[in-house]
């Protein structure tokens, strides 16, 4: 009796693990997931070895890349001579248009904020001038005075007559305290999440969330970077029982053509989070800036990565732009867990005499993202690379490349941001901008303390491994 179960039990667990490898492989090929080597091997061995509970993880976090049925603007090819005076740009510029990405398009009145009291100053501004429409898209939305705050904003600006959609993520909702959704419905704001874990029919998505940020004013005035709409991105909760310093973040607002693109990008996201046709990228969406008369005017494009894009456009221009980087490059995030590729592109960098400046906070919000981090922050010290680490916590994502390019947004500098979240940055072309972008992350720098690296103990350095390793895949 026994033989026979155990007989059963093997050909049920054949049965798992051919089912399993053929989803794998039908998945990776039908959806074109172009998975890291490491991540491939993981995922394979998972199923041989643990088919009962690498398969269920699979369904669930396995997806990286997505079909959709929006239309990208179309690849174009660039040429860019080989000696050019802003090497960085260009070939920024070249990737971009080969990846698809639309055209860097004029923007005017950029207001970089330069703390969370003028950055709530600056998006009330934004909200309560809008006349006919306001779009929001947030990953979170705080149960504080600040999240309380602007969802009054938006409530009044509906029952002023003023179209409010909001577009939420669907898991952030519970991780801010979830607002009360039916109030905002009764306002007369359409309120859409994004991919709900439990609800949604996007089977096999759950790990891949929308971390874009922004709020754009009847189609002309867009505020965006890497604040979610919550009290610690801005200026602290006072009526919290444990006071804490608020994080440091960076955003800003502008006008101009550039607010175009991101309006489009919202409109794709809205409608891919509710399920109906994805409209096409309008013509504004993509417009070619032919340059008028006169002084050349300042440049900038958005740059969204995520799923829903064939190429990772955040991560191959961050890559390039280490190999093209002349003098420096100065960067800003609240985690660093890098893939190998990145990784390398700075330390070789650093190594060839760029000067690498790498701002971050010295204990972040997420114990896991500090733990897993100084295999890379090793690795950049000896090569030169120079580590600040910030007392409070740090939530500013920037990099700033010689005085050529500035990106600037919503993406983080380690493997979830850059190969499953949705992100979106700009990216600014013009230099008083990046000196700008530049200047502001310099004054943090100088508020740091440099890292100083240690080598581990051998228990230290398997655990980082193993950490790395599993969290890369999921």
């Amino acid at each position: 009796m026994m033989e026979f179960i155990w007989a059963n039990w093997q050909m049920l667990d054949l049965l798992l693990v051919m089912m399993g490898l053929a989803i794998y492989v039908g998945a990776s090929r039908t959806l074109n997931q172009r998975r890291h080597p490491s991540a491939a091997v993981a995922w394979v061995l998972g199923i041989l070895l643990v088919p009962y509970l690498a398969l269920p993880l699979y369904l669930a976090f396995g997806t990286r890349k997505v079909t959709v049925s929006r239309t990208l603007p179309a690849a174009r090819s660039v040429p860019v001579p080989t000696t050019a005076a802003c090497p960085t740009m260009l070939r920024s510029l070249q990737l971009g248009a080969a990846m698809g990405l639309p055209d860097p398009v004029p923007y005017d009145g950029l207001n970089i904020h330069a703390d969370g009291a003028g950055a709530l100053n600056a998006l009330r501004r934004v909200i309560t001038g809008a006349a006919a429409t306001l779009d929001v898209s947030t990953f979170l939305i705080g149960r504080d005075v600040l999240g309380g705050e602007i969802l009054r904003l938006l409530e009044q600006r509906a029952r002023a007559g003023v179209r409010v959609r909001l577009l939420i993520d669907g898991i952030g909702i519970y991780l801010g305290g979830y607002p009360n959704l039916r109030t905002l419905s009764k306002a007369g704001i359409e309120v859409v999440r994004f991919v709900p874990p439990f609800s949604s029919s996007k089977r096999g998505r759950t790990n891949l969330r929308n971390h874009r940020k922004m709020v754009i004013a009847d189609g002309k005035i867009l505020w965006c970077g890497g604040r979610n709409l919550a009290a610690e991105y801005f200026e602290g909760d006072p009526r919290a029982i444990l006071r804490r310093a608020p994080w440091i973040d960076l955003s800003f607002d502008l006008s101009g053509e550039l607010v175009a693109q991101a309006y489009g990008q919202f409109e794709r996201d809205l409608a891919f989070a509710s399920e109906k046709e994805t409209p096409v990228a309008s013509a504004a969406d993509a417009r070619i800036a032919t340059g008028a008369t006169g002084a050349a005017p300042a440049l900038a494009q958005l740059v969204d990565s995520g799923p829903d894009r064939p190429d990772d456009t955040i991560f191959t221009l961050l890559v390039s732009a280490c190999f093209t980087s002349r003098q420096r490059i100065l960067a800003v995030t609240p985690y660093f867990v890098p893939e190998s590729s990145l990784l390398t592109a700075l330390t070789l960098a650093a190594r060839r005499g760029i000067a690498v400046d790498l701002v971050m906070p010295g204990r972040s919000n997420h114990k896991l993202a500090d733990f897993a981090r100084h295999r890379a922050l090793r690795d950049m010290v000896a090569a030169g690379a120079r580590v600040w680490l910030h007392p409070r916590m740090v939530h500013a994502k920037a990099v700033l490349v010689d005085d050529e390019l500035a990106l600037v947004g919503s993406a983080n500098l380690d493997g979830r941001s850059l190969f499953l979240n949705y992100e979106m940055m700009i990216a600014f072309y013009d230099r008083s901008a990046v000196v700008d972008f530049a200047r502001w992350v310099e004054s943090l720098r100088k508020e740091c303390a440099p890292y100083r690296s240690r080598p581990p103990g051998r228990a230290l350095e398997v655990g980082e491994g193993l950490l790395l390793w599993l969290a890369f895949q999921l």
